[in-house]
């Protein structure tokens, strides 16, 4: 692909990714989703549009909205274009929501769940739900340089050191109890395995880190606080802990015999699933290479990036004729599920993006340039906003699962839209 061809594909897509993210993602959210009598989100919306009023209201879905309007803001303030004030006024009412109602005050953490009413209902403290807080409070304090953000990042953080960290084999555990107890169910979720470790808390946990390093480096003198505070009480230095987190993803996490990341394991990292995660792989390609990016330690990329590569090779075993991404497989060819979910497509996209960047790998752009036409024909809801969930192997639009709800939120897609975003203006400032 000729240069300049390649620039044009890459204006094209940056403009159709911000009009998607202000026309499509986002207002969806802000005409359907606010709860103007609780200021809150509702909790649900069905894949047929009937929204649930009473539904519980998940530490997930507050973590990540509070993620994608501050990002929004950040973003789109920085580009030479103005950012609605809304966008951050809705990070400001999500920020304050979960400090009055997800916030533990007697135990610390965040509750997995709260009622309708903003209540404790479920009070379990799942570490990856503790990273995405401090995913989200990290990313609030990016975009409005608020300081005790930064600080409710760092508390989140210091909850998932004292308790999650395994001293003897390394690594995070799934969950405890409110009391931070041990507890039988750690899984996230009906559809997970009820294993110790998985490699889907580690990689959240890492991006989160990444962001809080970035947060710092934002924010006067709050570097001081990231690199020298013993605030984290077992491991003081932020970067130490992004390293051994790196070295986690590529020394037990990532299966060397075939580059994919496996997906769950025992306390002493015994492999407990065969599953290939085609999107998990994918996702996992460009945040650890952003993990070692941010750090900016010539070791550590040295390291990383080959096994980037590898990854994102590997997971083009689920990539589609028609461009897309299917969800999962068995290695032996057993068994795949052939469902293209709405995260996954936008985790190839952005994943493929990171490989041209960085690489010049012309063949990724066009990989990602399809999955993303793929996403515009079949995953968009012109109609009333939003994605779908998925299309089912039959091509049929998934409508029984949600629309919007504890784990359908503006996460993937928006951040998906905000990466290609920054990425291409920093490709298009550089040429």
């Amino acid at each position: 692909m000729k240069k300049d061809m390649c620039t044009s594909t890459l204006i094209e897509l940056r403009n159709e990714a911000e009009k998607c993210l202000r026309e499509n993602i986002l207002p969806f959210w802000l005409n359907n989703m606010l709860d103007a009598e609780r200021e809150g989100w509702y909790g649900q919306m069905t894949g047929e549009g009937r929204l649930v009023k009473e539904a519980p209201r998940g530490a997930i879905l507050y973590a990540r909205l509070l993620w994608t309007f501050s990002a929004a803001y950040r973003v789109l303030s920085g580009g030479g274009q103005s950012a609605p004030l809304e966008y951050l006024e809705a990070a400001r009412m999500t920020k304050d929501y979960i400090l009055a109602h997800f916030v533990d005050e007697s135990y610390g953490g965040t509750y997995w769940s709260v009622t309708c009413d903003g209540l404790p209902l479920d009070t379990k403290k799942q570490f990856y739900a503790q990273g995405f807080m401090a995913y989200g409070f990290s990313e609030y304090a990016r975009a409005t340089g608020d300081t005790e953000a930064l600080q409710v990042a760092l508390q989140q953080s210091e909850m998932i050191e004292r308790h999650a960290w395994d001293g003897e084999h390394g690594g995070y555990i799934e969950a405890c109890t409110r009391e931070w107890l041990p507890i039988g169910d750690m899984r996230l979720s009906e559809k997970d395995a009820n294993w110790p470790k998985s490699q889907n808390t580690h990689l959240h946990i890492m991006e989160a880190y990444t962001n809080m390093l970035r947060a710092s480096a934002l924010i006067p003198h709050s570097s001081l606080i990231i690199h020298h505070s013993s605030l984290i009480n077992h491991h003081p230095s932020l970067l130490r802990i992004i390293h051994r987190l790196i070295d986690l993803f590529t020394d037990r996490i990532l299966n060397p015999a075939t580059h994919h990341l496996d997906l769950f394991f025992n306390m002493d990292w015994s492999r407990m699933s065969t599953t290939e995660s085609y999107g998990h792989d994918i996702e996992c390609s460009w945040l650890l290479h952003e993990a070692a990016l941010v750090l900016a330690d010539a070791r550590i990329l040295n390291k990383v990036e080959p096994i980037v590569r590898e990854v994102a090779k590997a997971s083009e075993k689920g990539l589609q004729p028609d461009g897309s991404m299917i969800y999962e497989g068995e290695p032996d060819g057993s068994h795949f599920d052939q469902e293209r979910h709405w995260w996954v497509q936008a985790e190839a996209v952005v994943g493929f993006l990171n490989l041209y960047q960085h690489f010049g790998d012309e063949a990724a752009l066009d990989k990602a340039v399809r999955c993303w036409e793929y996403i515009k024909t079949h995953l968009i809801d012109h109609e009333h906003g939003e994605w779908y969930w998925s299309i089912r192997a039959d091509d049929t639009v998934n409508l029984d699962d949600d629309h919007a709800g504890f784990w359908k939120c503006p996460y993937h897609n928006g951040r998906m839209c905000l990466e290609i975003i920054e990425r291409i203006n920093k490709m298009l400032k550089n040429r």
